[in-house]
């Protein structure tokens, strides 16, 4: 028997009964009652109730004992009475009478309880994230972690791909987010890149006639932090294939996700043939590329009711008549809503910093009539068209805004979201994925008005080559998609632009020289020339969806070991400073601020 234990903490049973058993762990809590004291022994597996008398010589020493101290106790099985049996956990009919007690690691005053879920600041549970992990919620989410990610490896294997690692180390990119450095000592002045993605690499692999990849592969990336990512590092499900098309990746992506998030979650999937929306109608009926499908409202544009002889709105008339645009959202059946409701959202409106929002309520005695603050500048006529526009009936309300389409898109995304979770239409039992597709190749700068890449540059254009209209590169679409689910996205990707000579183009558009071109992405371009494959793939973030697994609103509550809101490790006092004869060996130095 090993010297620890003979049972985990989570292995009793009435069976065992008689039994003499050893068991360690932690200290979980201590409940005195005088003559008998109980305590609650935890370990990675469970709870098992152990009972000690006054009579038995390690009665003080328990009794004294602070929680979270490490002990090996045996004793022997034992019934609890009918009315302690605790139905919470897996050992709860029984008990451990203790006969010997040994104190295998000593507890320090806590500065967080253990087996409390209580809230504490998000410093003091980084700085002590070793006591964080043993708490139960976060215990059994970063159990779930390691579950979902072999999972995942045994799917990828059992669909015929193969496991490779590639470099940590390796060159700048001059895209994306910026690159965390590693000064080279045997080449002074030179840095390595740690990777924002294994994108070259896995785009290599396929060249090298390996047809289908993936690994589970750690990203850095030297950005801020949001709940839905981790600043620093992350680790994403990374794969690429050969001779696919678009619907060849959504079809292994597809299954992979429905199969995973059934595996570990009880909630329904809404759709398991995930729906395909263009960029362009996400925008425009969600306000964003992340759709939150869960939603049933819709945004539509009604710009055109406004330039209506029989609509006196002067401001929005106005400010269409300058460029600007109208749409709204339709919320069913809320005429009866008391007017709090409506004034409230306006108000809430104003804090997200838009002007407010403007609403009505259709209604109909005799004529068809809009109720609300501008329920007077519409004719019946003009509000027939708007019902016909956006499907609205009588009782319906409809919410306003006026402005350019970011300003829109922005307000009206997040009116969706406020709207339908106070009207409680959002199905918190579910999840909802789909395809965001079609995304354009290139973007304006708002700023400096030049055409830059939108997304990933090496997305293979949509057309045939020989007939893309390259005077006109904001028309141009990519075989470039992301996978969201509940508003959240998963990740990018895209079908592979393989061909040189139409990446030379591509980036040319964007600003870049041949020469540049070759520079950067050097052994890209070289192994293309020496024939690559069609190819494409996607790499799907696994903090994210171990995040919405574990039901959390922050994905630092499924990371191991997070950095805070200002990339730093409070525990190993990460990022520190070197002392200068390491930086001499690799011919730095620092200035100090003055």
């Amino acid at each position: 028997m090993n010297k620890y234990r003979s049972h985990n903490c989570n292995d009793l049973r009435i069976k065992d009964v008689g039994k003499k058993v050893l068991l360690s762990g932690w200290i979980n809590k201590k409940r005195d009652h005088g003559n008998i004291l109980f305590i609650d022994l935890r370990d990675n597996y469970g709870i098992t109730q152990c009972i000690i008398d006054k009579e038995n010589p390690n009665f003080s020493l328990i009794e004294k004992m602070q929680l979270e101290t490490v002990v090996s106790i045996d004793g022997k099985v034992v019934n609890r009475s009918k009315e302690t049996i605790n139905k919470e956990i897996n050992t709860g009919e029984v008990e451990v009478s203790i006969e010997n007690l040994k104190v295998l690691g000593k507890c320090k005053e806590l500065p967080l309880p253990v087996f409390s879920d209580q809230e504490y600041a998000e410093e003091i549970r980084l700085k002590y994230r070793f006591l964080d992990l043993r708490r139960k919620k976060i215990h059994e989410n970063i159990i779930l972690r390691s579950e979902v990610i072999s999972f995942i490896r045994n799917e990828m294997k059992r669909k015929g791909f193969l496991e490779f690692q590639t470099p940590i180390l390796t060159s700048s990119s001059p895209e994306g987010a910026r690159d965390f450095l590693v000064p080279s000592r045997l080449n002074p002045g030179k840095f390595y890149a740690l990777p924002q993605a294994p994108q070259q690499f896995k785009q290599l692999i396929m060249v090298s006639g390996f047809d289908k990849y993936f690994q589970i592969a750690p990203c850095f990336r030297d950005e801020d932090a949001r709940s839905d990512r981790s600043p620093g590092e992350f680790y994403q499900l990374d794969l690429e294939m050969s001779f696919v098309e678009q619907e060849d990746v959504f079809k292994v992506v597809e299954d992979l996700m429905v199969s995973t998030f059934m595996k570990f979650s009880n909630k329904k999937i809404m759709s398991k043939k995930f729906p395909r929306i263009t960029y362009s109608e996400s925008l425009l009926k969600y306000g964003s590329d992340k759709p939150d499908l869960r939603n049933p409202l819709l945004i539509n544009d009604i710009t055109k009711i406004f330039l209506r002889d029989d609509v006196s709105f002067e401001i929005f008339k106005k400010l269409v008549k300058n460029g600007s645009s109208v749409r709204c959202i339709v919320t069913k059946k809320t005429h009866n809503m008391p007017r709090s409701f409506f004034d409230n959202i306006d108000k809430w409106a104003k804090e997200q910093g838009a002007s407010g929002l403007a609403y009505f309520t259709i209604e109909k005695e005799k004529n068809i009539t809009a109720k609300g603050p501008v329920g007077k500048f519409f004719s019946e006529e003009s509000l027939k068209e708007i019902m016909k526009i956006t499907d609205a009936e009588i009782g319906d309300s409809i919410f306003l805004s006026c402005g350019n389409k970011k300003e829109l898109e922005n307000i009206t995304s997040l009116a969706r979201d406020k709207i339908a979770r106070d009207l409680g239409l959002i199905d918190e039992d579910s999840f909802a994925f789909c395809w965001v597709v079609d995304y354009p190749m290139f973007e304006e700068n708002s700023e400096s008005k030049k055409i830059e890449f939108s997304h990933n540059p090496f997305s293979m254009p949509q057309g045939e080559i020989d007939k893309i209209n390259f005077q006109k590169p904001l028309d141009i679409l990519a075989y470039q998609y992301d996978i969201v689910c509940n508003g959240i996205e998963l990740s990018s990707g895209a079908i592979r632009n393989h061909i040189p000579e139409l990446m030379y183009k591509l980036f040319s558009i964007a600003g870049y020289s041949k020469e540049k071109v070759d520079q950067k992405f050097s052994g890209m371009i070289n192994a293309l020339s020496y024939g690559a494959p069609p190819h494409g793939g996607i790499a799907p973030g696994i903090d994210r969806i171990v995040m919405l697994l574990a039901n959390e609103k922050n994905i630092r509550e499924v990371t191991m070991f997070p950095m805070n809101q200002n990339a730093q490790d409070l525990m190993m006092n990460a990022p520190s400073e070197v002392n200068e004869n390491q930086l001499k060996e690799l011919g730095l130095s620092y200035k100090t601020k003055k």
